[in-house]
């Protein structure tokens, strides 16, 4: 799964850690302080999504676009005297998004994280920060910081997950190594299929250290590969752990990948 902006959304490439909160200059502006509509569409670049505001304009949902907006909130109370840049503004809203995510795409935590899909969030502009706006915004795209540029997403991307996925929405890769590799998705040729994710850890744990995470990732994905394979008697097999700053986020899964012939 295709990495969020701001704080990891595991996107299936080894040693992916993205910062809590982009803190890139942003030019004057005059937006409104109303929260943004909840299903909106857009046609956003990864450019757009390395900002921390966006004020690009929505398109028709049965036009091109790679995001939907499938959050809007209001922050708690708690967090509205922070300075804009604030990084807890992201941890929190890490939460938020992150939950909503799954529900939206209708896909258990495995399949979310083995998706080419990502999300964003967005917070208002500094000006109506400094008028007093505290919404936030949540975004599905069609990427990831691996996967540019962003493909088209459907009409509505609500349910993408529900079921069997199709293979263009889910992550595979192809090079010698998973994580030597370029992420693609499995409609196209590759060499390596996310296939199981395993939990290597339960909420409020401390986080283990990288030897032993990579330990548990390693056995786990060696038997759960070999019997999504139907236990050939040789095969080959990739796994990808996330380190500290994931866990401290709140990923607890570690993703198992086996070599194809595709």
């Amino acid at each position: 799964m295709l990495s969020p902006r701001r704080l990891p959304r595991p996107v299936l490439a080894a040693a992916l850690v993205v910062a809590l909160v982009a803190c890139g200059d942003e030019e004057p502006s005059t937006r409104s302080t109303e929260p943004p509509e909840k299903g909106a569409c857009r046609l956003l670049t990864p450019e757009d999504v390395a900002q921390p505001s966006d004020g690009t304009p929505t398109v028709p949902c049965g036009d091109r676009h790679t995001a939907q907006t499938f959050a809007v909130g209001e922050l708690p109370p708690s967090l509205h005297d922070l300075d804009a840049d604030d990084p807890s503004l992201g941890a929190w809203v890490y939460g938020e998004c992150s939950g909503a995510f799954t529900g939206f795409l209708s896909g258990d935590e495995s399949a979310v994280m083995r998706s080419v899909v990502s999300w964003v969030w967005f917070r208002p502009d500094d000006a109506a920060w400094e008028a007093g706006a505290r919404w936030y915004r949540c975004d599905v795209i069609g990427g990831g910081e691996q996967l540019t540029p962003y493909r088209a997403l459907p009409k509505n991307a609500k349910g993408l997950l529900e079921g069997l996925p199709p293979d263009q929405w889910m992550v595979c890769a192809t090079g010698r190594t998973v994580k030597a590799g370029t992420k693609v998705p499995c409609s196209e040729p590759h060499t390596w299929r996310a296939v199981t994710t395993i939990k290597v850890g339960e909420a409020g744990e401390p986080y283990p250290g990288d030897a032993e995470v990579a330990e548990i990732t390693s056995d786990f994905c060696s038997d759960s590969v070999g019997a999504w394979l139907g236990y050939p008697t040789s095969y080959d097999y990739g796994s990808t752990f996330f380190g500290e700053a994931e866990w401290e986020a709140g990923n607890r899964r570690s993703v198992c990948w086996a070599k194809t012939q595709q």
